[in-house]
């Protein structure tokens, strides 16, 4: 499995749109930049057959140290969950049948 960074893909966006690589960079990064605001908001995020992302909240509760099996309190978080849309589950599965060939 490769890593894409988010320089590549701004590379391959303006390459393929013949758009220059600061004007993509800056439009990614706005976006993102939405993104992560909206959810640090409490909203969700839907974009059709790509997926949905939402905020959700974990609950208090008490751990314990590996190591000193001390008792430690985990304060409450909130997390991003992410779900699947309909295009992506396509691809990711076409990418599955390719590899088992």
């Amino acid at each position: 499995m490769a890593t894409v960074t988010k320089k590549e893909l701004v590379d391959r966006i303006a390459d393929r749109t013949g758009t220059k690589r600061v004007v993509v960079k800056k439009i990614v990064q706005s976006f993102l930049n939405d993104v992560i605001q909206e959810l640090g908001h409490g909203n969700r995020l839907e974009f059709r057959d790509f997926g949905v992302f939402e905020t959700k909240e974990r609950a208090a509760r008490t751990a314990q140290n590996p190591k000193t099996l001390q008792r430690v309190e985990v304060p409450p978080k909130r997390t991003v969950k992410f779900k699947v849309g309909r295009m992506m589950k396509i691809q990711l599965q076409k990418g599955l049948e390719r590899s088992k060939q």
